[in-house]
């Protein structure tokens, strides 16, 4: 593979140590993904933000990475939502000493490394709009909905990946750049009555959870959805979008609101059905039950079609008198949606209502003070997803926009409890892993930078996905998700054996935020080249594997001894040295 002669001598340190370590990662991404050749990339948008996504893994990062900042980046490359409004941090409450400054700390860095500021995880939602082309992006709900309604490509990055080629402005062509790579390989099919921007939402969230995890997605989930209204607008697109990159599903094609796109019967994997029955099912067990303490709209960030309809709801209200009472109704939107809709009167009407306008931040990215919020209702099931994790461990309801706003001008239309995570519904994964027996000797590929190493110890295995944002405590290592098959269980000194990483981008900093703090697995072994987990394995050489010629998570035992040896830049081998007792 030739390495274009600039990429080259920022790999030489030409240009610094910080776009050095952004080449070295870029390198090693398009060695291992067998890219044939790398890509000049028009913008990139670093996610990795907030304090309470990125955690010390990030801080401490960043504060090795601008030590010797040099030039910075080289491209036009925008940055996530942070973690509150420094304008409102009073009115938010926190209750978290130092956040703020530490939150400055890592919006300071980036801005160091020549990173706009826009704290915005809607990077679609702006003029001009995305341009045509490669862009290198790191927000999963952003990646879904560029490669879904524009004209703009970009792979799943994760926070370091998008950063590296922000620093270089190269990427390896692989993946989603490449037209093979853009097919549907699953179908749903819509019979429900889509009545509001809450439906869609739902709807983007289950038809993600419903893949099977023995279905060959390389990928990730790329739905074809039939049955959705032609005249579906901007927020409608972007509720969809955003809640079906809940579960890592990069692009979707809906008949009647894109290009047409032919069909290949040989990539779909199945067929799902979202009927009305199932729409009922879900808006009902997301539906409050409880005593709501705050409403939260907009995450991702509010479209200014999504503000105007908060705003619209409101003032039905208020102009019959009534008024929001202890700032219960936070709107989240962007600087630039702000504007928009200061200008139009829209945050007047909310403000004199009793709501908190926000910019900057995004609710799911938010710390809750708890001595005063433990149950949130939302119309957006991103918001749902991550709320309830272990970022806040909050109990979250879902209804559409009116609904929150009924509730938050009336604290007492559900009176009693609050409910409580055990209590809410939750997605179980379907797990294909049978105990196997006898022999086991795999060969897959490593990473280049990894010519050699041999590691022994337990593999600790699935073959659902692993989501480190929210659902891996970045304390103890554990896996937190409820109905996941290692629930409970701690990552460290295993050889850990998963498909590839899901959900949020910021991945690779919980990842490594757990081998800084001696928390993190011994090795890593992924199905599927997984891009959200290979960057934090580079940066602190932690060995990894992938590409193995058989399905490591179907042939090796959870609770096996395993060894992994890679020699000179030779293939992996993964050997069972003891296979585990069926009842282990």
């Amino acid at each position: 593979m030739d390495v274009p002669p600039r990429l080259l001598a920022m790999l030489n340190g030409e240009e610094g140590t910080a776009r050095q370590k952004g080449a070295r990662l870029v390198v090693d991404l398009a060695l291992t993904s067998g890219a044939s050749s790398f890509v000049e990339v028009s913008d990139a948008h670093v996610s990795g933000v907030s304090v309470i996504t990125g955690g010390e893994g990030l801080m401490q990062f960043l504060d090795d990475l601008t030590a010797d900042a040099g030039p910075g980046v080289a491209i036009p490359t925008t940055l996530n939502a942070a973690g509150c409004d420094s304008d409102h941090i009073e009115a938010m409450d926190l209750g978290r000493e130092g956040f703020l400054e530490a939150q400055l700390r890592i919006i300071d860095a980036y801005t160091t490394l020549g990173i706009a500021p826009t704290l915005s995880c809607t990077p679609y939602d702006r003029e001009p709009g995305p341009s045509p082309g490669v862009a290198c992006w790191a927000e999963s709900n952003a990646v879904c909905y560029a490669n879904s309604w524009t004209e703009t490509r970009t792979n799943r990055e994760s926070g370091l990946s998008a950063l590296a080629t922000a620093l270089t402005g190269f990427a390896p062509k692989w993946g989603l750049h490449l037209d093979e790579h853009r097919h549907p390989n699953m179908v749903v099919e819509v019979t429900a009555e889509i009545g509001s921007l809450s439906d869609m939402s739902i709807l983007g969230d289950w038809l993600g959870s419903q893949v099977q995890p023995g279905w060959s997605m390389p990928w990730g989930p790329m739905p074809l959805v039939r049955g959705l209204d032609p005249s579906t607008t901007f927020a409608g697109r972007k509720a969809l979008t955003a809640a079906a990159a809940n579960y890592g599903v990069p692009m979707l094609w809906a008949e009647g609101l894109g290009p047409h796109i032919e069909v290949d019967p040989t990539r779909i994997q199945g067929t799902l059905t979202f009927d009305q029955a199932t729409l009922d099912e879900r808006r009902d067990a997301l539906a409050p039950k409880g005593a709501v303490d705050l409403v939260v709209i907009g995450c991702p960030q509010a479209s200014l079609e999504e503000v105007r309809a908060t705003a619209a709801a409101v003032r039905a209200r208020a102009e019959m008198g009534q008024h929001i009472p202890n700032q219960r109704l936070w709107v989240f939107t962007s600087r630039a949606n702000h504007a928009l809709a200061e200008a139009d009167g829209s945050i007047g009407v909310l403000e004199e209502a009793g709501a908190l306008v926000l910019k900057d931040t995004c609710p799911e990215v938010t710390p809750y003070n708890r001595s005063r919020f433990n149950h949130l209702l939302t119309n957006s099931m991103k918001a749902e997803h991550y709320l309830t994790s272990g970022l806040n461990r909050l109990p979250t309801s879902v209804a559409d926009i009116e609904t929150c706003v009924a509730h938050a001008f009336d604290p007492t239309l559900v009176e009693g409890p609050r409910p409580t995570l055990a209590e809410r519904s939750h997605h179980v994964p379907t797990s294909n892993v049978q105990h196997r027996a006898g022999a086991c000797n795999l060969t897959g590929h490593g990473l280049s930078s990894q010519a050699s190493y041999r590691i022994q110890g337990r593999a600790m295995v699935t073959d659902v996905p692993i989501t480190y944002l929210g659902y891996v405590d970045r304390i103890t290592g554990q896996i937190d998700e409820r109905g996941h098959p290692l629930d409970g269980r701690a990552i460290e000194g295993t050889v850990l054996i998963y498909p590839k990483g899901s959900g949020s981008t910021v991945a690779p900093y919980v990842l490594m935020g757990l081998l800084y703090a001696g928390r993190g697995p011994a090795a890593i072994v992924n199905r599927d080249l997984c891009p959200l987990t290979l960057p934090a394995a580079s940066l602190l050489n932690l060995p990894y594997a992938h590409g193995f010629e058989e399905d490591p998570c179907l042939e090796v035992n959870d609770g096996d001894l395993v060894e992994l040896v890679r020699e000179n830049g030779g293939p992996v081998r993964l050997t069972v040295v003891e296979r585990a007792s069926p009842e282990a």
